[in-house]
């Protein structure tokens, strides 16, 4: 079996949906639903149990035996939260808990980290570094914090034999696609915006305060999450040597470029209307993020990743336009 932690949500539902293609149906998906419409990300998959979080531990102890690896991508993900502790039980004590587990177990272990390790981009992106590395990075928020914590822990426990026999730590650049609709804030600038754009509203973009940037120009790297999800497979079918990865699309590119391709989408010329960078957020505001890919592309992965304008259409054709869910 395969257990997937927050296999309900984003990213965690569409690795489902690719495992499903692969012809994997022994899904353990890990999560919690809530009242929303978030169970919908699974109604279509094939999976062999659902459990909530705080039952995977005690599952494990049962049916551990059965399972081949497992895929942690269950977080709180919102950088607008500011409870330490929820944070840190959620994020680095669960992630810790589940490494002892897969060590013990000698299963391997494919986890979500995050861009957002990086901070403000000031020592750049690179993923090639070593723990002296990794520790000059100083993450933004407290989610960045709590993944960063627990890449420099992994790497600690890594460094005197004490890990899974594959661990893989994914730092997810800035992903977008189908079943992100229950993100509320959190959601990306397409789907958020896509009614704007559709229904000829405005679309409020950032404005620059550096006169190397023009407003809107800020850059980032964007990917689609079929593409993480594709990745995500080739690793458990063909692995690579342990350690952090960068995953995103290995190009930025701009916000005006994104919405721009929202309203190609919509057939539609959108109507951009730029707004002051908020004062509180304007000092470590990122103007570029980029995701190296050598790492990854040097372990043998040689999938292309869906061009920005291709990702976008199938998103809102196949998806956002219809209100469907992968």
């Amino acid at each position: 079996m395969l257990v997937i932690t927050g296999g309900g949500g984003f990213i965690g539902s569409v690795l489902a949906e690719r495992l499903n293609r692969a012809g994997r149906a022994d899904l353990v998906i890990v999560d919690r639903f809530g009242n929303g419409d978030k169970w919908r990300n699974i109604a279509r998959r094939d999976f062999y149990e659902i459990l909530a979080p705080d039952a995977l531990f005690g599952w494990l102890e049962r049916f551990g035996a059965a399972v081949e690896a497992v895929f942690h991508l269950g977080a709180i993900s919102s950088t607008f939260v500011t409870d330490a502790d929820a944070v840190i039980a959620s994020n680095l004590n669960y992630s810790v808990a589940l490494w002892r587990w897969c060590t013990g177990a000698s299963r391997r272990l494919i986890y979500a980290s995050s861009a957002a390790t990086y901070g403000d981009g000031a020592v750049g992106f690179d993923d090639m570094g070593d723990l002296a590395a990794l520790k000059r990075l100083q993450p933004l928020n407290l989610y960045g914090w709590s993944k960063h914590a627990f890449d420099l822990w992994a790497m600690r426990e890594a460094a005197v034999g004490r890990a899974p026999p594959l661990w893989v730590g994914l730092k997810f650049f800035n992903v977008f696609g189908p079943n992100e609709y229950h993100k509320g804030d959190m959601m990306s600038l397409v789907a958020k915006n896509y009614p704007k754009v559709a229904a000829g509203e405005p679309v409020h973009l950032f404005r620059s305060h550096r006169p190397d940037w023009a407003d809107g120009g800020q850059r980032r790297d964007f990917v689609y999450v079929k593409d993480c999800a594709e990745a995500m497979l080739w690793l458990l079918q063909h692995g690579c040597r342990s350690g952090l990865y960068n995953l995103g699309s290995g190009a930025s590119r701009s916000f005006r470029e994104l919405i721009e391709a929202v309203g190609r989408a919509c057939g539609t010329q959108p109507v951009i209307e730029y707004i002051d960078i908020p004062p509180e957020i304007r000092p470590n505001y990122q103007y570029f993020t980029e995701a190296p890919m050598r790492k990854l592309r040097s372990a043998g992965y040689a999938a292309p990743f869906t061009p920005l304008e291709e990702a976008v259409a199938d998103f809102v054709g196949q998806y956002l336009a219809g209100g469907i869910y992968l």
